[in-house]
């Protein structure tokens, strides 16, 4: 009977949970292994993943939470791309404080996701369809703002290089001695401690809050959810609220990272969000998943990114390409999961 309680629960989102979090230890272990000597067992070296992957952590966050539900959106790279483009173009050619400008990119994220909520929930219009006019917006928007690229410098802003640059340092004993004899104490930036915060506050939206349970209920069955009392065009709506406004979050942690905006920027974005959510267990039909899994999705993505780039001799493409055999292999795991669970009932 026990042994039955525990398959029940790891047939479902535990065991992909399971699976993500695993893969992403055996593959940096193997890299540990292989890469010792370029310095892969450094700490600093899985906190650069951090650091690299911050902005693409906020946004797989809300990608989840449009996923849940039963969603998509394939316009946070654009939205990513058009946030750093305002931030740039203010403090680099308007000479606009930083802090406005923030406060603005969050405001455009939530009317972003307003507006494509209206339509997907209240006028049942596809959600590819609407994310994909306003990536096309967001994207030539970026390019109507400037189509130049723009740096953020000390001179342009001086507090928002500050921020860019500032080291959290971590205890010196978690550090190690370089080959001149220098000490190399590790470090995260602001991006971090803001990326971990947005997941820490999507996994208890998700777990805890009336509204995470309504978007498991309507991802899982739409028609049941509407009869036990909920307000499913609501519900969407407030989903892709959320993923722009987490995708806003993103894209000032990306502008962090980059200190620039460009019309190319975040190509590709959207995919690698949705690929990281998928890695970490959440069904593209919805109703099952989960932020800690997407967290992993991302460092497992992330991982791979590194390892080709430590091997030197491996096109960069190969990231792509194994990106794509796990991604397909989650998605037929999923089929399977899901094949069993209807063939039990």
């Amino acid at each position: 009977m026990m042994n039955k309680k525990i398959l029940d629960r790891l047939n479902g989102n535990t065991l992909l949970l399971v699976i993500t979090i695993c893969l992403f230890f055996v593959m940096y272990l193997i890299g540990c292994m292989v890469y010792s000597a370029k310095g892969f067992t450094h700490l600093q070296t899985f906190l650069n993943l951090l650091i690299t992957n911050a902005g693409l952590i906020c946004v797989a966050s809300g990608m989840t939470c449009v996923m849940l539900c039963g969603g998509i959106d394939i316009s946070v790279g654009s939205l990513v791309a058009m946030d750093c483009m305002i931030l740039a173009y203010g403090m680099g050619k308007l000479n606009l404080p930083c802090i406005p400008l923030i406060i603005l990119i969050l405001i455009i994220g939530l009317v972003f996701g307003a507006i494509q909520g209206y339509l997907i929930g209240y006028m049942k219009i596809q959600p590819f369809i609407i994310t994909m006019a306003g990536m096309f917006f967001a994207r030539g928007m970026t390019a109507v703002i400037c189509t130049d690229q723009i740096s953020i410098t000390e001179t342009t802003n001086k507090l928002f290089y500050t921020w860019a640059n500032f080291k959290i340092q971590l205890p010196a004993f978690l550090g190690y001695i370089n080959k001149k004899g220098k000490l190399q104490v590790p470090f995260i930036r602001i991006s971090v401690v803001i990326a971990l915060l947005v997941v820490a506050a999507t996994f208890f939206l998700l777990k805890y809050t009336k509204f995470g349970r309504s978007l498991y209920a309507v991802g899982g069955n739409q028609t049941s959810a509407a009869m036990m009392g909920l307000d499913t065009r609501k519900i969407k709506m407030k989903a892709y609220i959320l993923s722009s406004f987490l995708c806003s979050i993103g894209g000032i942690c990306y502008c962090l990272n980059t200190m620039s905006g460009s019309v190319q920027q975040a190509t590709g974005f959207e995919m690698d969000a949705i690929a990281s959510s998928v890695i970490g267990g959440t069904l593209l039909t919805g109703g099952v998943g989960n932020v800690i899994g997407s967290f992993f999705g991302v460092m497992i993505t992330g991982t791979i990114t590194t390892l080709v780039n430590t091997n030197g001799k491996l096109l960069s493409s190969w990231a792509n390409i194994a990106t794509a055999a796990l991604l397909c292999f989650f998605i037929i795991l999923q089929s399977v999961f899901a094949y069993l669970k209807n063939r039990s009932k």
